[in-house]
């Protein structure tokens, strides 16, 4: 019989977290003369995270508002699990969030915030209670249920915002910057804590940052946003080893710009012909967009000449790989190596550069004939 209560309960469980579809269909949101989001047309798979990343402006916030009820959509659609919320009170969404501010109650414990959202949807007190319990369990808090807020670490404290996001079992997961207030190493820490949980519980989640390492880490797909619009929607790896924009390729990570030349599907800098990313387009001058760690480096000496020997003019320690910058007369190279290899080229070390042959995305701004 004890059998039968917890598999009918668990069939419950599963059934009220089930995972739903998000779409947001050519939204558009105005302030003025600004328009923060241009016909923006995105879909969150049932049990997806996406990360929105961009910068400051970009209308990533706007969109995660849009979503929650927080703000009207100017035209277009909201559909949560097919259901089209577009019109509705934030109430009335089916939908948790949590916000950069923790906005916990100081007069409660960490079981009562977790609580009150359960509250005001008139859930019994022992069901209340129970589910406080396996929400502050599930983040890891279950020692901490009594604690008021002064007595909870920053990062404790986002962690019991998120139990109460996900005390109400949302359809949709909002997260608002929730670690831009944290220091790096617990930041980190819950970044990880995040995902954790937001994989075991399955909820479709959409994560708005600025953060690209955090974005990147986090997301199943990550969303650059630029203007109102998306400039790319793709896997963490496939955003950063093929943009599909240079603005993409330049606000994800850091990018060496090298003057040279396409020729026949590929482009030729310094003496080194290589392959593009996107084939096609004209022959001519080009600028090659090349990832630090896709450059290497070995000694030469004070006579050595041509277009890739230079000297270091700095050395930046990054912990495990260090990020070596080579001035080669007419540019200069950021290289990110090993950082036992980085101490071999200290300042004014004469030094070869090496280009790997990696797929590179190219623009044509500013494009001088350098081959």
């Amino acid at each position: 019989m004890t059998a039968l209560v917890t598999q009918t309960d668990a069939a419950a469980r599963s059934e009220s977290r089930a995972s739903v579809e998000v779409r947001l269909e050519d939204l558009r949101r105005q302030y003025g003369s600004v328009h923060a989001l241009d016909g923006l047309n995105l879909t969150i798979g049932a049990g997806e995270l996406v990360a929105l990343l961009g910068p400051s402006g970009c209308g990533k916030t706007t969109a995660l508002r849009l979503v929650a009820g927080l703000e009207d959509a100017d035209g277009g659609r909201v559909v949560i699990g097919g259901r089209d919320v577009t019109l509705l009170p934030a109430n009335r969404r089916d939908a948790g969030m949590v916000f950069q501010a923790y906005s916990l109650f100081p007069h409660m414990t960490a079981r009562q915030n977790v609580a009150f959202g359960l509250r005001m949807r008139k859930v019994a007190s022992r069901e209340r209670l129970r589910r406080a319990g396996e929400m502050l369990e599930l983040v890891g808090l279950a020692a901490q249920s009594d604690r008021y807020a002064h007595q909870l670490s920053g990062g404790q404290q986002q962690r019991v915002a998120l139990a109460r996001a996900l005390a109400i079992r949302p359809s949709v997961l909002l997260l608002d910057e929730p670690l831009s207030a944290l220091d790096a190493k617990v930041r980190s820490q819950l970044r990880d804590e995040i995902r954790r949980v937001q994989l075991e519980v399955g909820t479709t989640t959409l994560f708005v940052t600025h953060d690209q390492e955090e974005a990147l880490a986090i997301a199943d797909r990550v969303g650059v946003m630029r203007a109102g619009r998306l400039e790319q929607l793709a896997p963490p790896t496939t955003v950063y080893t093929q943009p599909a924009t240079a603005f993409v390729a330049e606000f994800v990570g850091l990018t060496n710009r090298l003057s040279g030349v396409v020729r026949g599907g590929a482009v030729e800098v310094r003496g080194v012909r290589i392959p593009l990313i996107a084939a096609g387009g004209a022959d001519g001058p080009a600028v090659a967009l090349v990832r630090p760690e896709a450059v290497s480096l070995s000694a030469a000496t004070d006579t050595a000449t041509g277009p890739l020997l230079g000297t270091v003019i700095a050395l930046a320690f990054l912990g495990a790989s260090s990020r070596v910058t080579v001035d080669l007369g007419d540019a200069v190279v950021l290289v990110q190596i090993p950082t036992a290899d980085a101490v071999a080229y200290p300042a004014g070390t004469r030094v070869r550069v090496a280009l790997r042959l990696d797929p590179v995305l190219i623009t044509r701004d500013d494009a001088t004939v350098t081959p």
